[in-house]
Order: C-alpha cells, then structure tokens, then sequence
C-alpha cells in the first residue's frame, strides 16, 4: 500500500509539474503578442521583455546620438548661376520644420546671391492650392514644395512643369531623390525609415524593453502617416512594448487638440504611459502646460521623443528636461542650403546631388546646450561647390 500511495503521489506531482509548465508557456507565448491600445498593462517576457530587439537598439540609439562625425556630403558640383529667384510654398509656417527649412533657404540664398519669396499656405488644402497658383504666376527660376503632399496641388503642379520651373521638395513625397510621379527635380529629406526606426529603438533602449507608448501623427499628411506606421512596427519587435493609444491629431489642430488629449490620456493610463513618440516636436510643445498642469515631473515620465523636426524649442525643452528627452531633428538649416544647390544643379543641367542627411538622436547629454543640429560643414563644403 505504502508502494502504490508513493506511486499515486509521483503522478500528482508530475501532473502538477506538466501544469505549471504549460501555464509558464502560455505566459511566455502570451508576452509575445502585441498588446491593444485598449489594455493598459505592460507585458514583459524574460530581461528587459525583448533581449535582442533591445540590444540592437542601445548598439542602434549609440550609433545615432555620436557628435564627432564628419561632413560626408557633396564636395564637387556646378558653380553658382546668377540672378535666380526661387518661391517656398510652406505648407504653413506654424510648423517649426517647415520654418527652419525656410530660414535656411534664405541664409544661402543671400550666400549665392538669389532673391527667395515665402508664400505661407497656412496648412489648409484651398491655402495650399491658393500659394501655389500664386508661385506659378510668379514665374520663378524654381519652385519648392514645403511640406506637403504635391498631388493635393496637382493643377498647380502641372502648370509649373508647363511653364518650366524645376520643383524641389523639402518632405513632399516619402523618399529622398528625383521623383517622376510627382515630377521633382529632387525631394530633400531624410530617411522616414531610418528616423522612425531610431525613433522607436530609443523608447526600447531608454526603457529597457518595458513601456507603455502613446503615438501621436497627423494622418492627413502621407509622409507623417507612414512615419508613424513604421515606428509602430518597430515598436512591436518587443514583446515589453505596448501600443497604449494612437493619437491622430492634425498639425494645425494640434494647439486646441493636444492638451485636452493629453489630460484624458494621463486620466486613462496614469501609471502605466511610460513613454511617447510623436511624428513633430510641435505636439510636445502644446502637451508641455497640460503635463504641467496635471502636476508631471518635467524630467518624466512619459519620456517623450520627436520623430522631426528639431526646432529651437525642441532643443529648449530638452535642455531643460522640460516634457521632451529627445529629438531626431532634421538638419534644417542644411536641408535649405541644400535646396539652393539643388536648384544650382537643375540650373547647370547636372543630376541631383544624391546627398541625405545621416540619422541622429540629440539629447540633453549630447546636445551642449545647442538648440539645432545640423551636419558639421556644410556651409564651408556649398561656398566651396559655389565658388562663393
């Protein structure tokens, strides 16, 4: 009898071991699945909820946040032509990106000795349409498209190309170079992919592979919605990353709309929103009185990043452990110079440069207190292509 009682209990214990293994494996399997923006809790599977993904973005985030990097775009190319003036149609200049673009153009146009006109579009579709068909009638030696997507100004588009004029775009379609549809002599931007990437990895590396993340874009701008889609896909290669809510707030609505979204957002997940990814830095400058109001600690969390553009106050905030942690700024000012030798090339008859800005993260560790980034040397490496 005693034989056959200690028999019966091995079974148990082995039955008891089986189950407590199958529910360890429908934990483990259950961590590994992206979680919805409608639960709050943050999943974990294993150190840090995603060991690969998170070790190949600390090695990412470590790559994009050195300041010791070198000018490594163009160093040859034609000559300045004189006597050129060229129409910036910004999408509007409330947006930081679009503005710091706009300052740019016009420090290199006084450098090669060109007359620039912004005509705001104030960021509405018949805004937009209206700058454009004033461009066009301006007859312009060039025309760049500021921000916003040329084929909501298709006729306008047309008539340019009609006419003669070479478009240049500034984040006017997803990918940086010539394009035959739209038809741009070049569109200057970074990589989407890569800022977005970084972007996400940032919040896996700063988090240790646990967070709870709010996205916030604006959807009416097909650049923006595609960055915000490919950081929602990084985000989901680790399992200790959830996806709390998916904010789409267009950028001209952002002053009215973010705060009242930010108060319900802290009502709904007061302890578990760790962190934040925005398409703008714009949306953290609005956010910034509501986490104040609601009491938040400057310095986080949520630890915000901005996925572009790195304006001043951006970089102020970031200073300043302010609502914000980081950026991946655009080189605004860079980009604008590259514009204007751009447009020298279409002039000469030469291909575009090919040139895109590398991807870099500042933060107030890296940053030395600066309130822009832009790549080391470019102004010397354009006078010198210039001959100015």
């Amino acid at each position: 009898m005693h034989g056959a009682r200690e028999a019966t209990g091995l079974r148990v214990r082995g039955a008891r071991s089986v189950a407590l293994a199958l529910l360890a494996a429908a934990v483990a399997l259950a961590g590994c699945r992206s979680g919805s923006s409608n639960s709050p809790d943050v999943t974990t599977t294993g150190p840090g909820g995603c060991p690969g993904a998170q070790a190949a973005a600390v090695a990412a985030v470590a790559r994009a946040e050195r300041t010791d990097t070198a000018w490594n775009g163009p160093t040859t190319g034609p000559t300045a032509v004189s006597g050129k003036t060229v129409v910036y149609v910004a999408q509007t200049m409330t947006n930081p990106g679009v503005a710091g673009v706009a300052g740019g153009l016009r420090d290199a146009a006084r450098v090669i000795g060109w007359h620039v006109r912004v005509i705001d579009g104030g960021g509405s579709p018949a805004g937009i349409q209206a700058a454009m068909s004033e461009a066009v009638a301006l007859r312009p030696s060039g025309i760049v498209i500021g921000g916003f997507d040329p084929g909501s100004t298709a006729q306008q588009v047309a008539a340019a190309g009609a006419a003669g004029i070479p478009l240049v775009g500034w984040h006017a379609v997803a990918t940086p170079g010539p394009s035959r549809r739209p038809p741009l002599f070049t569109n200057v931007t970074t990589r989407v992919e890569s800022v977005a990437g970084i972007s996400a990895q940032w919040i896996i590396a700063h988090s240790g592979g646990r967070a709870g993340v709010v996205l916030f874009t604006d959807a009416s701008v097909p650049f923006a919605k595609r960055k915000s889609e490919l950081i929602r896909a990084e985000l989901a290669t680790c399992a200790g990353v959830r996806l709390l809510a998916y904010e789409n707030i267009p950028i001209p609505d952002a002053g009215s709309r973010v705060p009242r979204e930010i108060a319900s957002l802290l009502s709904r997940f007061p302890d578990t929103w760790t962190h934040s990814a925005a398409i703008n830095d714009l949306y953290f400058a609005d956010a910034a009185p509501a986490f104040r109001a609601a009491g938040r600690n400057g310095a986080g969390p949520p630890f915000n990043i901005g996925a572009g553009d790195g304006d001043p106050s951006a970089f102020q905030r970031i200073n300043s452990r302010q609502y914000q942690a980081a950026t991946v700024p655009e080189p605004l000012s860079q980009q604008g110079w590259q514009i204007v030798d751009e447009f020298n090339r279409a002039f000469s008859g030469r291909p575009a440069s090919g040139y895109v800005a590398p991807t870099h993260v500042s933060t107030a560790a890296n940053s030395a207190g600066a309130t822009t980034w832009d790549p080391p040397g470019y102004r010397e490496a354009y006078r010198r292509i210039w001959g100015r």
